[in-house]
């Protein structure tokens, strides 16, 4: 078992290294981080004070597009990682992407390049966030959800397990089209295993039910249930049968 450190590497004395790590040039490694084995940082990650990195992760590698990619990606500025962040086992963290303080991303979850969260948001095991996602403050993303490119969710947001996000209307059969993945307000919940067209807007406080297909848009404070989601039925004044009024 070795360890490789480049001579251009800043770590900090107080740091906890592991078993295996590779270290490469000019990263920076903050006080009291806890760096597990088999870690590999790539070259100009920052890595903030407090910092727990579990075992077998890769932190800031570059991106690689495939010669078939629709989406090409280039050169990435190098991962930037606040304090107090716990990173868990396995996971994976382009470069490109900036974490805030006190964030976690929990084992074996994905997050790809040019991707912003922030303070306090915790991104739960298995999760995949694609490109150009933004995760607002003390934003929870449960187990296994798809975080598809170019979507938006802003701070306090709760994301139930397994939700779906798509960015692509046309399923890449017109690729000259734009990809608009959704934009989810502050504060709204989607239950585990919705799904989110392309381009759509759940608006702040909104309420998506577990298993919704949402299609269109979700106006702020509205509850949407269904496949097609639409919004649940009224209660009557007695609070215990349904109208047949659906609002909307």
């Amino acid at each position: 078992m070795c360890t490789y450190i480049s001579t251009s590497a800043d770590i900090d004395a107080s740091v906890s290294l592991g078993h295996n790590c590779v270290i490469q040039d000019k990263v920076k490694i903050g006080r009291n981080c806890e760096i597990g084995n088999n870690v590999v940082i790539h070259a100009g990650t920052v890595v903030g004070d407090d910092v727990f990195v579990g075992d077998n992760t890769v932190l800031g590698r570059q991106p690689r597009s495939g010669v078939t990619s629709i989406r090409k990606t280039g050169e990435q500025p190098p991962l930037i990682i606040g304090n107090r962040v716990v990173i868990g086992t396995g996971v994976v963290i382009y470069a490109g992407t900036k974490i805030g303080d006190e964030c976690m991303v929990a084992d074996l979850a994905a997050v790809r390049e040019g991707c912003l969260i922030r303070e306090g948001a915790r991104i739960g095991r298995c999760v995949s966030l694609e490109c150009n996602v933004v995760i607002g403050k003390n934003t929870v993303i449960q187990t296994g959800s798809h975080v598809t490119g170019d979507t938006v969710i802003e701070d306090e947001v709760f994301v139930g397990a397994e939700v779906c996000t798509m960015n692509d209307k046309y399923m890449s059969r017109r690729p000259e089209v734009s990809l608009r993945g959704p934009y989810i307000g502050k504060g709204a919940s989607i239950g585990s295993n919705a799904s989110i067209l392309p381009g759509v807007r759940v608006g702040r406080d909104a309420v998506v039910g577990a298993g919704a297909v949402v299609t269109k848009d979700v106006p702020a404070g509205e509850a949407v249930v269904g496949n097609p989601a639409a919004p649940m039925r009224r209660r009557t004044s007695l609070g215990n049968e349904p109208t047949d009024k659906i609002d909307g």
